[in-house]
């Protein structure tokens, strides 16, 4: 979709990127930039920084960049045009209409439009007559009406089209509702409800949109899936909400409590916990890290304490350790019931045994680490010289993974005691072993370092380079004009079809055509032309390149390599007359246009 040129220099000046930024990072200013941990990739050491005199981001790890409609794009997984219009909504500034919108952000307005009358739908019903199973199964699970609001819940009567007739009414399609995953195609060319006789959990995002829906069944002979969630559709990724996120990021609790379930979510918040969230039927992913790293750094885990759930929670410290979230696991105690110990969620340590106990085992929940040690120790027998040795050996491994030196040593000296050893003597293995990984990673650096080709390769295998000589030699030259294109004069140094990299033909046609129209380069403006991983290449070009005081006598020294390439490109496919006439025409035209623009500069 294109926007007004003039449109998109209103918003871009409208929306400062310090300012859009700094509502997702936590910013620090060193001298003329800002800096913070990357919210696109888990990073204790910030990498990431703010050019507010270029509009323009970088991180140095994961190696993203652009402007401040692609970090929205990127943060918010937004499509170029609704990035736009969330930019505008902010500065409260009317977007022009156009006719050239491809439909994508036309079908994500209409989804979210339709999520929400649906929700409505489901809402109604459930304080209707055909919700009296619905409700009778919130009051079995004491859920008061009160919170049953405060989270939107509703229900889906038993019927086969009850939604999708109702949608229908409104205006909305059977294309839509399909998209949406309110509806199912069926064999005969009819569709029928996806959600049937359940429970509906509304799934919200942090903004309040409606972004797909949760349905549990409340019969318990009922033979369909206990819980089944909206699949992944234009608006709706699992992988980057979290149910009840939208009200935990209000608490005054600090931290936010992670749990499995929606009705874990909802007991909690009833209870007093209202900084509780959960993940929508999958492991903790690196985008709801990111998600929560704008409202905390502080994570509790309360997953169940089965085997699953501890499973999950391993995962997740795994996912954890490699940034600067402060994590505590909370683990539930099994349940005594006629005899045996059985496993308890959340929401039946709530029901079972109070809030007052809840907060109890809150207040005394352990780090990541102590989770990590015990559930570690209770894989051997202590009690044997073997297990000793065996939990010995696996205890060096993990202590050898922690950064921090005297938290390391607090844990080494925990692990002697359960093993019956002398601490100096596992202090030795795991400076041992830490020393071997610490030299591992070294050795791997200095490789790296002697890959400089292959280190100079995009780091997206898409976009690599066939001639690597040459594209070094034009990325130098989109750095110049983008940085000092004075040294340039009237009439490009090269077309399109002389570089070597497709894709770096394409950055320096697009800039030119800017240099051109409005005498200027924007960054947001290409944003319609070229894909996020795109515009993230050309800021790490900028970033990298390293520009001399003699930058005319450098634009000079490119032109003559990207040339040579070319030269060479056309021996090889027997085009060599075609090349010297040009060339010819190169070096008569070109040489005059660089010394015009040096005396220009001067």
């Amino acid at each position: 979709m294109a926007f007004d040129q003039r449109f998109l220099d209103e918003l871009t000046a409208r929306s400062d990127i310090v300012d859009i930024v700094g509502r997702y990072v936590s910013l620090a200013r060193r001298g003329a930039e800002y800096w913070g941990c990357c919210p696109f990739h888990s990073e204790k050491t910030p990498s990431f920084h703010v050019r507010p005199d270029q509009q323009m981001y970088y991180c140095f790890g994961c190696k993203k960049g652009g402007g401040v409609i692609n970090f929205v794009m990127e943060i918010e997984n937004l499509s170029y045009p609704d990035a736009v219009h969330f930019l505008a909504k902010l500065a409260n500034l009317p977007v022009p209409e156009d006719n050239g919108d491809d439909g994508a952000s036309h079908l994500r307005a209409r989804l979210l439009s339709l999520n929400r009358d649906a929700a409505h739908f489901f809402y109604d019903q459930l304080h209707s007559p055909k919700g009296e199973e619905a409700m009778a199964y919130l009051q079995s699970r004491r859920i008061t009406r009160r919170n049953a609001t405060n989270f939107g819940l509703g229900a889906a009567g038993d019927e086969w089209d009850g939604l999708l007739n109702a949608m229908m009414q409104k205006g909305y399609t059977r294309a839509e509702l399909v998209a949406s995953g309110l509806a199912i195609n069926g064999k005969n060319g009819g569709a029928f409800d996806k959600f049937r006789n359940r429970l509906i959990f509304p799934i919200i995002d942090v903004r309040g949109d409606v972004l797909g829906f949760g349905g549990r069944i409340i019969r318990k002979d009922d033979p369909g899936a206990k819980y089944m969630n909206t699949p992944e559709t234009v608006v709706y990724s699992k992988r980057r909400v979290l149910y009840g996120l939208n009200l935990a990021k209000k608490s005054k609790r600090k931290g936010i409590l992670l749990v499995e379930g929606n009705i874990d979510v909802v007991m909690l918040h009833q209870a007093g916990f209202d900084n509780a969230c959960a993940s929508m039927g999958t492991a903790l992913t690196q985008e709801q890290l990111h998600l929560l790293s704008r409202y905390t750094k502080d994570l509790i885990l309360c997953y169940d304490n089965d085997d699953a759930g501890k499973i999950a929670t391993q995962k997740a410290l795994a996912l954890l350790n490699d940034t600067d979230f402060n994590v505590r696991v909370l683990e539930l105690p099994k349940r005594l019931v006629d005899g045996q110990y059985i496993k308890q969620d959340a929401d039946d340590f709530i029901k079972f045994q109070g809030a007052d106990a809840f907060e109890n085992l809150l207040s005394g929940s352990g780090s990541g680490m102590d989770f990590r040690m015990a559930q570690l120790s209770g894989q051997f027998d202590l009690g044997t010289d073997r297990g000793r040795i065996d939990y010995a050996a696996a205890a060096v491994e993990l202590l050898s993974t922690i950064p921090n030196a005297v938290e390391r040593e607090i844990y080494t000296v925990r692990a002697a005691e359960a093993a019956g050893i002398s601490a100096d003597s596992l202090k030795r293995e795991v400076a041992r072993l830490a020393g071997q990984k610490r030299r591992k990673e070294n050795r791997q650096e200095a490789k790296n370092e002697l890959r400089v080709v292959s280190n100079r390769q995009p780091k997206d295998r898409s976009l690599r380079y066939s001639n690597t000589e040459s594209a070094l030699a034009e990325q130098t030259i989109i750095s110049l004009l983008m940085y000092d294109d004075s040294i340039f004069g009237g009439t490009p140094p090269l077309e399109e079809a002389d570089f070597s990299s497709p894709l770096l033909g394409r950055f320096f046609t697009a800039l030119w055509a800017q240099r051109q129209s409005s005498g200027k380069i924007d960054i947001n403006a290409l944003n319609a032309q070229f894909s996020s991983n795109e515009i993230s290449h050309l800021i790490a070009i900028t970033q990298d390149a390293k520009l001399q005081n003699n930058r005319e006598k450098m634009l000079e020294d490119c032109v003559r390599i990207v040339r040579e390439a070319v030269r060479k490109r056309n021996i090889a496919s027997g085009n060599e007359d075609i090349l010297l006439s040009t060339m010819k025409k190169y070096a008569k035209d070109n040489t005059k246009e660089i010394q015009g623009g040096s005396a220009h500069g001067e």
